[in-house]
């Protein structure tokens, strides 16, 4: 069994793609099929989740505030509900891209690894694209033996 990567949260072989860490697995590189890479969402806190309910709450207060004759506070508390979506969107933009290695495995669909870091992520695809294309290859290696 050759060994193409090793790290603390994932293993590539000639024989299996092992995953580490919260969600496990281990899959047979001959099972695998439509092997790709796919974008990911971003991770953390998604911008909807927090700016439509700032958005709804902000809304809500101006109403009040401005249905008691405080217009001028009404409009401020708009004005610094949008400067804090603005700023919120804007720094949501730059969240780390997650990027995922997905293939067919027995016939579902299963995500084998994902990772923000972009020079891991490519040295695990590297090594799954090697295993494969050994796992396809033919006659397979002899390692030096003549072949009879």
């Amino acid at each position: 069994m050759r060994i193409y990567y090793r790290a603390p949260d994932v293993v590539v072989t000639s024989e299996l793609f092992v995953r580490h860490g919260p969600s496990p697995g281990r899959f047979a590189i001959r099972d695998l099929r439509d092997v790709g890479i796919a974008p990911g969402e971003p991770e953390g806190v998604r911008p909807g989740v927090v700016i439509l309910p700032a958005a709804a709450a902000a809304l809500v207060a101006a109403a009040a505030v401005s249905g008691a004759g405080g217009v001028l506070v009404a409009v401020a508390i708009v004005v610094s509900a949008c400067a804090a979506g603005v700023v919120f969107a804007a720094v949501s933009q730059h969240r780390p891209r997650r990027w995922e290695l997905r293939a067919t495995y027995r016939g579902r669909e299963v995500t084998l690894y994902a990772s923000t870091d972009a020079r891991v992520f490519n040295q695990v695809g590297r090594a799954l694209r090697r295993a494969i294309e050994a796992e396809h290859e033919w006659p397979p290696h002899t390692n030096g033996a003549a072949a009879a």
